[in-house]
Order: C-alpha cells, then sequence, then structure tokens
C-alpha cells in the first residue's frame, strides 16, 4: 500500500474516532439510566467515558491493521535507531522537557495575562472522577493514536519534503489547534516540539509516545489528588508560621 494511502486512511479513521464517539456517547445515555444516587450529570460522564474508551480500542485496531500494510511504515530518517534501553530513557528524560517546557510557556502566558488552567483537562478529571475507565484512553490510547498521527503522519509526512523545524512547527500548531484551546496554543505547542525531537533523535517513535503516556499520567495523578495537595499546601503554610512564631 502506498504511503499518502496510508496517511489518508489513518486521518480519516481519527476524525471519525472523534465525531463518533460524540454521538455514541448520545446512545448509551440510555444505558446509564438516571437514578436518586446518580445525577444526570455523572451519567453524561458514564456515557461520554466509555463512548471514548470505545472508539479508542476500534481506531487502535484499525491503525494497527493499516499499518501492518507497509512494514517500513516508521522508517522516516536516516541513519542508525537508537537501542530500545536508549529510547525509553529518552522517553523519561522527554516528559521533563515536556514538563519543563509546559510551565515555561504557562508562565509566558501569565505574563501577557492569558488566565492559567485548561478547561479541557479540568472536564476530563471530573469525568475521570465519576467514571475511572476514561483514565485508560488519557494514558495509553491518547499517547499511542496522537503520536502516530502528529509525529509520523505529519511530522515525518512533512519532514520528508522540507526539514526538521517546519515539520516540527506545523506539527506543533496542528497538534495544539486540535485539542481547541486556542488561548493555550503555546501550552499545547511545547511539549509537540518536545515529542518532535525525540522522535527525530531516537528515529523510534516508541520514545515520543514514552514520553506522552508519561505527561498524560502525570496531570491525570495530580488534577485527581488536587484536594489533597491543597491541604498539605495549608497544613506546611500553617506549620511553618507555628513553628515561626
Amino acid at each position: 500500500m502506498k504511503t499518502w494511502k496510508i496517511y489518508t486512511y489513518l486521518l480519516i479513521t481519527y476524525i471519525l474516532m472523534q465525531v463518533s464517539s460524540v454521538f455514541l456517547a448520545q446512545g448509551l445515555l440510555s444505558y446509564f439510566p438516571w437514578s436518586e444516587q446518580q445525577s444526570v450529570q455523572n451519567i453524561k460522564f458514564y456515557a461520554s467515558s466509555w463512548s471514548l474508551f470505545i472508539v479508542n480500542v476500534i481506531a487502535a485496531s484499525i491503525f494497527l491493521l493499516i499499518i501492518l500494510k507497509r512494514k517500513n511504515f516508521f522508517q522516516v530518517f536516516k541513519g542508525k535507531k537508537s537501542t530500545i534501553g536508549n529510547s525509553v530513557l529518552w522517553g523519561f528524560i522527554g516528559f521533563f522537557l515536556a514538563l519543563g517546557g509546559q510551565m515555561l510557556a504557562g508562565a509566558i502566558e501569565m505574563a501577557i495575562g492569558i488566565d492559567p488552567g485548561s478547561d479541557n483537562t479540568a472536564i476530563l478529571s471530573d469525568i475521570a472522577k465519576v467514571s475511572p475507565i476514561i483514565i485508560i484512553s488519557i494514558v495509553l490510547f491518547a499517547p499511542l493514536l496522537e503520536e502516530i498521527i502528529f509525529r509520523r503522519v505529519i511530522f515525518g509526512g512533512i519532514y520528508q519534503k522540507s526539514n526538521f523545524w517546519v515539520a516540527a512547527i506545523v506539527s506543533a500548531v496542528i497538534f495544539a489547534a486540535v485539542h481547541n484551546e486556542f488561548e493555550h496554543l503555546l501550552i499545547y505547542m511545547m511539549p509537540a516540539l518536545v515529542f518532535s525531537y525525540l522522535y527525530y533523535r531516537t528515529k523510534r517513535i516508541l520514545t515520543p509516545m514514552i514520553a506522552h503516556l508519561l505527561m498524560n499520567g502525570f496531570v491525570v495523578t495530580l488534577n485527581l489528588n488536587l484536594e489533597k495537595i491543597q491541604q498539605w499546601q495549608e497544613d506546611m503554610k500553617q506549620a511553618i508560621i507555628f513553628f515561626m512564631h
């Protein structure tokens, strides 16, 4: 199968996955009937999380079938690939680079008057508290599917026709735009640039997948335990004030 056909099929599958999850969620509402113990909002959360999980499983299966049609699909860069061990190590290093880049982007946004915080992240965290199945979609499926689309298809495809910086910036802008929070464009672009670098450096898609997985896992863990962290900070503050006096 020709490369451009694989790109097309993968992109169509990804777009259909995003759209169909909305319609499937509407259909699943009847399978989670309202009761005194469950609010209407919680039922919507259940439907949304399960619909996303189902379409992710289907999309991942289709991705696999399409990619298997071309054995050298991930052969983008010239030269020898990094070893698996080195690629995994760079995946962990990349997590900290992406986190640092996102913190820098957040500081820049605050400096120019943009309020911190992501509505998408807040909504997903609220859903995860009610229906934890969505955590699998956020932490596992999102990094796998998004890295194939944004790093292999978009970044890799453009890189083969231009150079690293053109491919990295264009793919990062598209990655940020797809998340539909244009005021936080820089927040999403910074880790995307890091992920592109990781792919370019190790020549293995595994590396940005690991960094992306760790990034999403960290954000989910942080948001699910936000109240505990805030309480711990308040306790530490009170303890410091007590000992100072």
